[in-house]
């Protein structure tokens, strides 16, 4: 389930917010199948008191937003991904720091250039 994009709210989305900066238009809709990286997921109070700047609009869905059901395919992709890192005969994957490829997080291992 994902969350409301707003700082320090925790309720779950049930709206995606868009930007059409070309149009000063906002868009409020039902919430999309995927997060996209230009749009932004709310939850119903933040997504009914959305405001927007002077000489912009906002285009809002009518009718109620509602949390999305958990599909077959979510359920399933869950359940073998608990599977999968429960096995005891799993190995975890390291990375390969030994060519400065390997990438933890936002930190990456760079060789030592004294070992050239």
């Amino acid at each position: 389930m994902r969350r409301c994009s707003r700082t320090g709210c925790t309720n779950p989305a049930v709206a995606t917010l868009t930007y059409a900066y070309a149009d000063s238009t906002a868009v409020v809709g039902p919430l999309a199948t995927y997060a996209e990286p230009h749009s932004y997921d709310l939850c119903e109070e933040h997504a009914l008191r959305l405001t927007v700047p002077k000489g912009w609009e906002v285009v809002r869905h009518e009718g109620e937003f509602a949390l999305p059901e958990p599909s077959a395919d979510d359920l399933t992709a869950l359940a073998e991904a608990v599977r999968e890192a429960g096995r005891p005969d799993r190995q975890p994957e390291a990375p390969d720091f030994s060519v400065g490829g390997g990438r933890r997080g936002h930190l990456r291992a760079l060789p030592d250039p004294r070992e050239e």
